[in-house]
C-alpha cells in the first residue's frame, strides 16, 4: 500500500508525547508531563484532552492560576464538557475567585442537574465563603443523587467544623472514612475535631493512626506535637517538632514550636534562635516577632521591641487576646518615651485595641487599656470611660477598679475615688489591694478638710 511508505503524521507524534506524559504523571514525574505536553500542544494546539491534561498537571504543582489557563482553552474547545466546567470550577475556588466559581458551577447546572460534583465542589466554595446555609443546600441536592459521595461527607464536615459544631463535623468525617478509608488526613481532621471536643484519648487515637497511614505527613506530626504540648508531655511533644524537621528541614511552625518549649523551660537564648529561624524561614508567621518584640522589651530594647511588634500586628489576624497582650507591651513602652515617638506608640496601642473591641466588643482588658492610653495622653475623662466599661464588662477588674480611683484622685474627685475603692473592695473581697492607694486617697481627703476648714481652698 501506498501509506506504508509515509513517514508518522505530526498527530501520531502528538498521541506518542500525550501518552508519555501519562505514563510521566503516573509515576509523579511532573515536570517532565508537563514538558511532554507543551510538546504535544506545539503540534496540535487544537486537542482539548491535552490543555485538560496539561491542567491537571499543573493543579497537582498548586499552579492553580497556570491551570485555569489551560482549562480556559480547553474549554474554548469544548465549551459543554462538565468535566472541564468542574475542574475549573475548583480552580476559581482555590484562589479565591469565588464569584466565577459560583457562576461556573450554576453552568454546570443548566447543562445537567444530576452532575453530582457541581454540588460537592460547591461545598467547598460556599464555606470558605463563609455561607453555610447554601453549603448545606448544595450537600442534600447531592445526596439525593449519590448519597454515598464521600467527598460530601468530608466537605460539609469542614463547614460544620468551621461554624464549631464540631459533633457533627467528627459524624461526617467518620462517614467518610467509612466509605473511603484512604481519603487523605481524613483522621486527621477527626483528631482535630475530637481535640476541640476536649475528647484527648479519641484525639490520641486518630492522631496515631494517620500517622501510622501517612508517617510523613508533616502537617498531622507538628499538630500531634501541639496536641501533646497542650497535655504538658513536652518530651513527647519535641521528638515529633524534630522529626518534621528532618522531614521538611525549616519547618517554621517546628521552629516557633521548639521555642516555645525552652522558653518555658527558661533557656530563653535558645528560644530567641528558634524564633528568630522561624522568622527567617516564613516571614508570615504569627507569633516568632510577638516573642522577639517581648523579650526585646523586657531587656530594655525599646525600638527592636516596636519593630517587632508592629510587624506582628498585621500577622495577628483575629486573635484579640494577642492584639491585647501587644497594646499592653506598647503601653510600657509609651510610659519611657516622648514626643512625637510616644504619639507613635500610642497609635500602635490603640490600633491593637480597636481591632480587638471589633473582635470582641465585650474585651474587659481591652477597654481597660484604651483607659491607660488615654491617662498616658492626659484625656482623663475619656479615661474614666473607658475603665468604668472595663468594669461594667468584669466587675471584679483588680487594675481597672486601682487605675480608676487614681484617675479620680488626678481630678481631685476625691469622693468618686473613694466610692470606687470601696466597691471594689466589697466586689473584690481584699482591702489590700488598694492600700496604697487608699492611703493616698485618705489623705487628699485630709487636706482638704483641711483646707476648708481654715479657709485656704487649693488652687
Amino acid at each position: 500500500m501506498i501509506f506504508d511508505e509515509q513517514p508518522y503524521s505530526s498527530y501520531d507524534s502528538s498521541e506518542e508525547k500525550a501518552q508519555r506524559a501519562f505514563e510521566l504523571y503516573e509515576d509523579g514525574k511532573i515536570t517532565q508531563a508537563i514538558s511532554e505536553l507543551n510538546e504535544a500542544l506545539e503540534v496540535n494546539p487544537a486537542n482539548c484532552s491535552l490543555h485538560f491534561n496539561k491542567a491537571l498537571s499543573l493543579d497537582s504543582l498548586s499552579k492553580f492560576e497556570d491551570a485555569i489557563a489551560e482549562y480556559e482553552a480547553a474549554l474554548a474547545l469544548n465549551p459543554c464538557d462538565l468535566e472541564i466546567l468542574n475542574s475549573l470550577a475548583v480552580d476559581y475556588t482555590r484562589i479565591g475567585q469565588y464569584d466565577l466559581a459560583i457562576q461556573t458551577f450554576e453552568h454546570i447546572e443548566e447543562l445537567d442537574a444530576n452532575f453530582e460534583p457541581g454540588y460537592c465542589n460547591r461545598i467547598i466554595a460556599y464555606t470558605e465563603m463563609g455561607l453555610h446555609e447554601q453549603a448545606e443546600q448544595m450537600f442534600y441536592l447531592a445526596q439525593q443523587i449519590s448519597p454515598d459521595c464521600a467527598l460530601c461527607y468530608y466537605n460539609i464536615g469542614n463547614s460544620l467544623f468551621a461554624r464549631g459544631q464540631y459533633k457533627k463535623a467528627i459524624h461526617c468525617w467518620m462517614k467518610t472514612a467509612e466509605l473511603e478509608p484512604s481519603h487523605p488526613q481524613i483522621n486527621y481532621h477527626i483528631a482535630q475535631a475530637l481535640w476541640a471536643e476536649n475528647e484527648t484519648e479519641r484525639s490520641r487515637q486518630h492522631f496515631l493512626k494517620e500517622l501510622r497511614i501517612n508517617p510523613g505527613d508533616v502537617d498531622a506530626i507538628i499538630d500531634f506535637g501541639f496536641f501533646l504540648l497542650e497535655r504538658g508531655e513536652i518530651e513527647s511533644a519535641k521528638e515529633k517538632f524534630h522529626r518534621a524537621l528532618e522531614l521538611r528541614p525549616g519547618t517554621a511552625m517546628a521552629l516557633f514550636y521548639l521555642g516555645e518549649i525552652a522558653l518555658d523551660s527558661g533557656d530563653k537564648a535558645s528560644a530567641m534562635k528558634f524564633y528568630a529561624q522561624a522568622m527567617e524561614r516564613d516571614a508570615m508567621l504569627a507569633g516568632p516577632r510577638y516573642r522577639l518584640g517581648q523579650y526585646a522589651l523586657e531587656r530594655g530594647e525599646f525600638e527592636k521591641a516596636k519593630i517587632m511588634l508592629a510587624s506582628e500586628i498585621k500577622l495577628a489576624g483575629d486573635n484579640a487576646d494577642s492584639l491585647v497582650s501587644m497594646a499592653s507591651m506598647f503601653l510600657i513602652m509609651a510610659e519611657e518615651a516622648d514626643g512625637e515617638g510616644r504619639d507613635d506608640i500610642l497609635d500602635y496601642a490603640a490600633n491593637c485595641l480597636l481591632h480587638a473591641l471589633d473582635i470582641d466588643s465585650d474585651d474587659a482588658d481591652a477597654h481597660y487599656y484604651l483607659g491607660l492610653a488615654n491617662v498616658i495622653k492626659g484625656r482623663l475623662e475619656d479615661a474614666v470611660e473607658f475603665f468604668t466599661c472595663a468594669l461594667e464588662i468584669n466587675s471584679q477588674h483588680v487594675l481597672a477598679i486601682r487605675d480608676l480611683a487614681v484617675v479620680y484622685l488626678e481630678m481631685n474627685r476625691l469622693a468618686d475615688a473613694a466610692e470606687t475603692l470601696e466597691r471594689g473592695t466589697l466586689i473584690v473581697g481584699d482591702h489590700s489591694k488598694f492600700k496604697d492607694i487608699r492611703s493616698k486617697v485618705r489623705r487628699s481627703q485630709i487636706t482638704q478638710q483641711l483646707a476648708d476648714l481654715f479657709g485656704h481652698k487649693k488652687h
